[in-house]
This record gives C-alpha cells, sequence and structure tokens, in this order.
C-alpha cells in the first residue's frame, strides 16, 4: 500500500504534520553534516525537511514515487520535483552526494533494489538519510498520519539491509518520542513529551533515522609469489595407477 500524495500534503500542512517537521528535523541534525555546495536529492515525500536542510546546496531534487504522485515544489518557482521509479532513476552513475529517503522504504516492493539504485547514483563516499517508521513506536499504531503506513522497520533490520547493498551504516537517531495527538491543547505539549521521550523511552521513538556511507569496494593487487603459490595449489587429474612420486 503506497501514501497518496495528498495525504501526505494535507498531512503536512496540519499542526502535527508542522510538530513531525521539528521532531525529525531536530534528530536530523546531529547527523546531518555539512557537503559544501552538495548535490541532494529526496526520495519519496521529502519536501518538508528539504526545506530545512538543503537551504545551502548546490542543486536539490525531489523524486516521488510513481505509486504515490507528485506536487510541485518549490512554491511559485520553477519546479525541482520529478515523478519516477525509485528503481530506475534519471541519474547518471555517482553524481550525487546526499540522498535522503523520507515515506519510501516502507512502501517500496523491494527495499533492496531502492537502495541498490540509490548506491548507483551516489558518488563514491555518498551519504544515504533514511527515516523509517519504528516497529515498536506508537506512530504506527494510528493511521492518520504517514508513519502508521507501509512496512515499520527496527534499527537491526534496517542496518542489515544497508550492510547487504553495499553501505556502511555511520549514524543514527530517533524521533517523535510525543504521541501523535490532534488536538491542538495537547499539540502545545508535545516539546515537553519530546524531550521526556528521547531520555525515557528512547526505544519506543515513532521515527529511526540512520545514515549510511557508500561502500566501494578496492581490489588488492595479487604479486608474483602469490600467484605462483595459487598455482602449485592448484589440482590436478593423474591416471590411475600413476606413481606416488608424481601424486
Amino acid at each position: 500500500m503506497n501514501a497518496d500524495i495528498t495525504e501526505l500534503r494535507d498531512f503536512y500542512a496540519t499542526r502535527l504534520g508542522e510538530a513531525a517537521v521539528r521532531s525529525v528535523a531536530m534528530a536530523l541534525g546531529p547527523i546531518w553534516k555539512p557537503i559544501p555546495q552538495e548535490r541532494l536529492v529526496g526520495i519519496g515525500y521529502a519536501i518538508p525537511y528539504l526545506d530545512k536542510l538543503a537551504t545551502d546546496s548546490e542543486r536539490r531534487l525531489a523524486f516521488m514515487p510513481a505509486a504515490q504522485g507528485a506536487v510541485n515544489w518549490p512554491v511559485h518557482q520553477p519546479s525541482l520535483t520529478a515523478l519516477v521509479h525509485p528503481a530506475e532513476l534519471p541519474l547518471g552513475d555517482a553524481c550525487i552526494d546526499r540522498i535522503l529517503m523520507v515515506h519510501a522504504l516502507e512502501f517500496a516492493e523491494s527495499p533492496t533494489e531502492m537502495l541498490s539504485e540509490a548506491w548507483r547514483v551516489l558518488a563514491p563516499g555518498g551519504r544515504l538519510v533514511l527515516v523509517l517508521p519504528s516497529r515498536r513506536g506508537v506512530w504506527t499504531r494510528f493511521e492518520h498520519t504517514p508513519f502508521g503506513s507501509g512496512r515499520p522497520w527496527s534499527r537491526t533490520q534496517a542496518t542489515q539491509l544497508l550492510r547487504e547493498t553495499m553501505f556502511t551504516p555511520s549514524g543514527f537517531s530517533d524521533a517523535l518520542h510525543f504521541p501523535p495527538f490532534r488536538r491542538a491543547g495537547l499539540l502545545n505539549i508535545a516539546p515537553l513529551w519530546e524531550r521526556m521521550g528521547r531520555r525515557g523511552w528512547p526505544i519506543f521513538c515513532g521515527a529511526i533515522i540512520l545514515e549510511a556511507t557508500k561502500l566501494v569496494y578496492r581490489g588488492i593487487p595479487v604479486t608474483h609469489r602469490e600467484k605462483q603459490r595459487l598455482r602449485r595449489l592448484r589440482p590436478v587429474l593423474l591416471p590411475h595407477g600413476a606413481p606416488a612420486l608424481h601424486r
């Protein structure tokens, strides 16, 4: 089941959506290392976070899955959004410095293909940042937020998938420690709930955030001596009855 673009847009236009953006942006702060003149791509529905985090980027794009739909962004400016297939991004190899995935991996038909495609377009040493609904969080139990749809993840599951797709996990954070209140009066105390949750019950956060670095394997040259040793160890078939000296 994919998120619908109108539902995502409408959620982030509410006070609860604004509180969610503040919580996630605060959690992204410690792991969002500055990259001068970076080329940044948001996949899924990353627009609210790109507005806060990508103010000094050289280039930024918002790629939205075809099953989700797309909206124009930025408002009243030339559009930087594109409707894409997550496993076939319209980019060349190794041309992006950082990818931010929000409301993307939990809806993917094949998370492995999505991350493999992200690996392809990232430059060597490029960063991938995932914002995922937490399997243990309260937010996954309420359908009035996009974090309550799709497949929730645990930190262990996400880390294993990153390593299988040749990424090295390099940072972790968590967000959405307050319950997904919709009443204005309860939302007023959301910052207090957030601070208490970070200290008291971080394991029950609503979203987990992982940063990973593109791992590029480097071949190791084989010396002449090593080649000779490997050649001597190569099995040889001898006819039955050959002298033991030649075996």
